[in-house]
C-alpha cells in the first residue's frame, strides 16, 4: 500500500490558504471582531428561566449522567449512500409528523436546563435544512450549553460554515470514507468528493481544531486506505476517526465486513511503531492516538469490539421526535406526541426520566444487534454505514480477537478503480466465499499459526516422495509398533499436500443458559467469543495436548458458533487448513472439543445439566488415503 501519493495530493489541496483564528484560541466562538447573528428565541411559557443542577431525570439506574444530546434535524439527505440505508430506500416520515423548529428548540431548552451541556445536530444531512443557521444561533443562547456540534457529509459545508461559525457552531464532524474520487462516487451514487474536501479546507481555514473526519471502515471497501488517512494528520489539524461498521436495519451487516479496532491499530503500528495512546475523557467514545511530530491525531470508535456502554452519556432525538436512549436499542418514546398534547414540563420530564431509567447496562452485543429490528441509520442520524460492499480480497488483518489472517496479495483501491472505469464488477476470490451463510448469532474467525514444522527424524535419509494417489484405509493402528508400544508415525517420506479438515460439536445448554448466551448476559462475559478464541488456541496447541500428533503449520483456521433455538444448543464447527505431509483432522477435532468445553465452563454456574455431544469429523481432504465426507 502506498500511503504517500494520495495523502500528499490531499494535503496540498487542504493546505492552500489555511489560517487559524487570530486570537489563537480554539474556535468555540467567532473570532474577535466578527459579528454574531442573534435570532430572538420564543420560549414556551412553561419553561423555567435559568439552569438547574444536573437532573435525576437524566441519570439512569446505573448512575450514568446523560449530558450529551444528539438531535436529528431531518431524515433527508443529498447523497444516496449504499451503506447508510437499505438498497430499496427508506419510507420518509410525512412532514407534518416531523419536529418543527419550535419543537426542536423547546426540547433542547428543556434538556439543557436539566444538565445537557453538549448538543450535536445530525440528520439525514442537517445542512440541507433551510433554517439550520437559525437553529444554531438560538441554541447558542441557551445558558449552560457549552458545545454545539454538527455531523455532516460536507457537501454544503464550505458554503454554510462561515454563517454557522458566526451563529455559534463550535465543533464539526465530517463523514468521509475514501480519498479516491472514483470510489467516493461509487459509494454515494453522486458526485461531490471535491466539495467535501473543500468543506474540510474551509473548516481548517476558519480555525476549527481539530476537524473531525469520520471514516467507517469496511473490509473489502476502504480498509486499504487506513494509512492514507493517517498520513493526512502529519501536517493538518485533523482527528481522523475510524469507526467500526455497525448493524442497522437494512444495511445487511455481516461480521466478516467489520474491521475491528485492534486490527486497524495493528495495521497502523506496523507503519508507525511510535504511535502513542492519548488520555481520554471518561465519557469519550473514542480511543485516541497520536504519532509524535504529527499535527493531528487518530481515533477509533469501538462500538462493536469494545463497547463503551459503561460510560455512555448520550441521548438521541430522531427527526420525528422520538427519544432513543441507546443507538442500538429498538425502544423509543415519542416526545413529539406529548408536546403536541400540551404536556407540561414536569410531565415531559417524567416521560424522559422513565425512558432513561429503563436504559440497559450495555447493548446486546454485535451479533444480537445484527438480528434486532432497528431503524435504518439514515432515520436515526447521519452515521455512515456500509451495505453490499464488494467482497473482501485477501489482505493482512487481525480480527476482533487479535488473530492474524491472510496476507495481502492485491491492492484493492487500484483494482476497484480499474474495474469501475471499465464498468466491471469485482468477483470474490474463492476463499472469500467460504462460510458465507452465517445465520443467527455466530462467530467466525481465521488465523495463521506461528508454529514451525519440524522433521521428527532428522537423521534418517529422506526417501523420494511417494505417489500421491489415494491408498486404502489401514487395518492396523499406526501409532503402535510391532511390539505393541506407542510410536509416532514417521511422515518424513510423505509428500506435502494441501490438507483441509472440518469437525463439529454440539453443546446442549438448556433453556436458561441458552437465553443468557443469546442475550450476552452471562456474568463471565461473552461466552461465544471466549469459546471461539479457545477453539483457535486449541487448534494451534493440538500437538502439545495429543501426545502423538505432529506439530502442523496451520495456514488457516475458522471457528464458527451458531445458536440452535429448537434444541437450546450451540453448534460448533471448526475448520483447519495446512500444507504438509500430515492431516489436520486432529486440529479440527481438538478445536471443536475445546470450544465446547469452554462453553460448559462459561455456563456451569448457571446449570450443570449441560451435555457435550456429537464431537465428530465432518470431512477431511488431501491425504494419501483419499478424502472423507460424512454423509
Amino acid at each position: 500500500m502506498a500511503a504517500q501519493p494520495v495523502s500528499r495530493v490531499v494535503r496540498r489541496v487542504l493546505r492552500a490558504g489555511v489560517r487559524s483564528c487570530s486570537s489563537g484560541a480554539p474556535v468555540t466562538q467567532p473570532c474577535p471582531g466578527e459579528p454574531v447573528v442573534e435570532v430572538p428565541s420564543r420560549p414556551r411559557p412553561f419553561l423555567r428561566e435559568g439552569t438547574a443542577p444536573f437532573s435525576a431525570f437524566l441519570t439512569d439506574s446505573f448512575g450514568r449522567r446523560h449530558s450529551y444530546l444528539r438531535i436529528s434535524l431531518t431524515e433527508r439527505c443529498n447523497l444516496r449512500c449504499q451503506y447508510c440505508m437499505p438498497e430499496e430506500g427508506v419510507p420518509l416520515t410525512p412532514k407534518a409528523d416531523l419536529l418543527t423548529t419550535e419543537e426542536i428548540l423547546t426540547l433542547a431548552r428543556l434538556f439543557v436546563k436539566e444538565g445537557v451541556d453538549k448538543i450535536r445536530l445530525t440528520g439525514g444531512e442537517p445542512l440541507i435544512r433551510p433554517d439550520v443557521v437559525d437553529i444554531v444561533a438560538q441554541l447558542r443562547r441557551l445558558e449552560g450549553l457549552r458545545t454545539i456540534g454538527i455531523t455532516t457529509n460536507g457537501i454544503n459545508l464550505a458554503r454554510l460554515l462561515p454563517q454557522l461559525q458566526k451563529a455559534g457552531l463550535s465543533a464539526i464532524n465530517i463523514s468521509l470514507d475514501t480519498l479516491v474520487p472514483a470510489k467516493f462516487e461509487f459509494i454515494v451514487r453522486r458526485k461531490g468528493f471535491h466539495k467535501v474536501m473543500e468543506g474540510i479546507h474551509k473548516a481548517i481555514e476558519l480555525g476549527y481544531s481539530p476537524v473531525k473526519v469520520n471514516c467507517v471502515v469496511m473490509r473489502g471497501l476502504n480498509e486499504d486506505e487506513l494509512l492514507d488517512f493517517v498520513a493526512l494528520t502529519e501536517g493538518l489539524p485533523l482527528d481522523v476517526r475510524f469507526i467500526e461498521y455497525m448493524p442497522f436495519d437494512g444495511n445487511k451487516w455481516n461480521f466478516k465486513k467489520m474491521v475491528s479496532y485492534k486490527e486497524m491499530l495493528d495495521t497502523l503500528r506496523q507503519q508507525w511503531p511510535e504511535l502513542e495512546k492519548l488520555p481520554e475523557e471518561e465519557s469519550s467514545t473514542a480511543k485516541a492516538f497520536k504519532i509524535p511530530g504529527f499535527r493531528g491525531q487518530v481515533s477509533f470508535i469501538t462500538s462493536m469490539s469494545e463497547h463503551f456502554c459503561g460510560t455512555c452519556n448520550r441521548l438521541r432525538i430522531t427527526a420525528d421526535g422520538n427519544l432513543k436512549v441507546c443507538l442500538f436499542g429498538n425502544s423509543e418514546v415519542s416526545l413529539r406526541d406529548h408536546l403536541r398534547a400540551g404536556a407540561s414540563e414536569e410531565e415531559l420530564l417524567r416521560v424522559i426520566g422513565a425512558a432513561v431509567g429503563r436504559k440497559k447496562r450495555q447493548h446486546a452485543g454485535m451479533f444480537n444487534i445484527s438480528q434486532m429490528k432497528n431503524r435504518p441509520m439514515i432515520l436515526i442520524e447521519l452515521f455512515l454505514m456500509h451495505q453490499d460492499s464488494p467482497p473482501a480480497l485477501q489482505s493482512t488483518f487481525r480480527n476482533s480477537l487479535g488473530v492474524q489472517v491472510l496476507r495481502r496479495r492485491v491492492n484493492f483501491s487500484s483494482q476497484m478503480v480499474t474495474l469501475w472505469k471499465g464498468g466491471g464488477v469485482p468477483q470474490a476470490p474463492l476463499l472469500a466465499q467460504l462460510g458465507a451463510s452465517l445465520p443467527q448469532r455466530h462467530f467466525s474467525s481465521h488465523l495463521d499459526s506461528d508454529a514451525n514444522p519440524k522433521c521428527l527424524s532428522p537423521t534418517e535419509p529422506r526417501a523420494p516422495a511417494a505417489a500421491s494417489g489415494p491408498l486404502p484405509a489401514s487395518d492396523q493402528l499406526t501409532h503402535v509398533d510391532t511390539e505393541g508400544r506407542m510410536a509416532m508415525v514417521d511422515v518424513g517420506r510423505k509428500p506435502d499436500t494441501e490438507r483441509v479438515a472440518v469437525a463439529s460439536a454440539v453443546v446442549l445448554l438448556g433453556p436458561v443458559a441458552f437465553k443468557l448466551i443469546q442475550e450476552n448476559q452471562l456474568k463471565k462475559g461473552d461466552a461465544l467469543a471466549v469459546a471461539q478464541l479457545a477453539g483457535i488456541q486449541a487448534a494451534k496447541l493440538t500437538s502439545q495436548l495429543i501426545p502423538l500428533c505432529h506439530p502442523v503449520a496451520l495456514s488457516h483456521v475458522q471457528v464458527r458458533l451458531e445458536l440452535d433455538h429448537a434444541r437450546h444448543a450451540a453448534v460448533i464447527q471448526a475448520s483447519c487448513w495446512a500444507r504438509g505431509p500430515t492431516g489436520v483432522e486432529m486440529e479440527a477435532l481438538t478445536s471443536a472439543a475445546v470450544a465446547a468445553l469452554t462453553l460448559y465452563d462459561m455456563c456451569k454456574a448457571v446449570s450443570r445439566d449441560i451435555v457435550l455431544a456429537e464431537i465428530k469429523l465432518i470431512s477431511k481432504t488431501g491425504g494419501q488415503r483419499g478424502d472423507f465426507h460424512r454423509t
